[in-house]
């Protein structure tokens, strides 16, 4: 009994401190894994759900049907998306499919109106397209993003935590929501020198999260509003089971990066 009420004293200070109050509309999702019911197509491909603005999907080289793989659902920053070959290319070195939907708009919904709306009606219909051709472990489902894209992950995926067992932000800006479902994993990732948002507020979403009883990982290293492809890299073995030792030390050219005058992020 007291343990139940510790918990549930971690997850009110945790919505109370984060959530910021409000109501922020329903982030909560659908779609679920299934067996699925059509053919997979190897490769990265058009999602084909959007006109103009859609998304991808990538099923690494030599997927069977009934293989059932990790899957990472990333989320695009305020500049849209970046580098998405190279990013498909090394999660299906790991074995990973990848699913890139856009933004209805050209930001999240959460970030561009301060409610969930159109964008998650949007994810959970390629979510449900997803599943229908790729065989994908329920226990190895991330909701992963960049930036902007990495806030409205944490946010998305800690309401979502039932569907999503993992979460990664990189280079997050904070953490809104009203409902929190299961206990999602986290991987979480800023550079100490960013100067388009703070790693501050991520610090403090850490140190909560924690006090919440979440198992974070948690990436802090020398650099920027960019993440690179180490970290990536490492956030996919982590996904897959075959995490290694994080370090600080200087990372290789960076996959995700922005620069203050271009990238509008919001933020706390």
């Amino acid at each position: 009994m007291r343990a139940i009420s510790i918990a549930f004293v971690s997850l009110f200070y945790l919505w109370s401190n984060l959530a910021l109050g409000g109501d922020f509309g329903s982030a909560r999702l659908q779609a679920r894994s299934t067996n699925p019911s059509r053919q997979a197509q190897i490769g990265v491909h058009p999602l084909g759900l959007g006109t103009g603005r859609d998304g991808l999907i990538s099923v690494p080289a030599g997927y069977k049907p009934g293989q059932r793989l990790p899957l990472i659902v990333m989320l695009h920053g305020a500049r849209g998306p970046e580098s998405a070959a190279q990013f498909c290319t090394d999660a299906a070195k790991e074995g990973i499919a990848v699913l890139m939907p856009d933004s209805r708009g050209k930001n999240w919904d959460l970030i561009t109106t301060g409610r969930f709306g159109p964008d998650i009606e949007f994810l959970d219909r390629a979510l449900q397209k997803t599943f229908a051709s790729v065989a994908v472990d329920p226990q190895r489902i991330a909701l992963a993003g960049f930036s902007d894209g990495a806030s409205y992950a944490l946010s998305v995926g800690l309401a979502n935590g039932d569907l999503f067992s993992h979460v990664i932000a990189y280079s997050p800006g904070f953490l809104r929501t009203s409902v929190f479902h299961g206990r999602p994993l986290l991987f979480i990732a800023h550079g100490s020198d960013d100067q388009v948002l703070s790693i501050i507020p991520t610090r403090q979403i850490v140190t909560k999260l924690k006090t919440a009883g979440y198992r974070v990982e948690f990436n802090e290293f020398r650099g920027g509003h960019s993440i690179a492809r180490d970290v990536t890299r490492r956030s996919f073995r982590w996904l897959a089971g075959r995490a290694r030792p994080a370090d600080s030390s200087p990372s290789d050219l960076p996959l995700f990066e922005s620069q203050p005058i271009q990238d509008q992020s919001g933020g706390l």
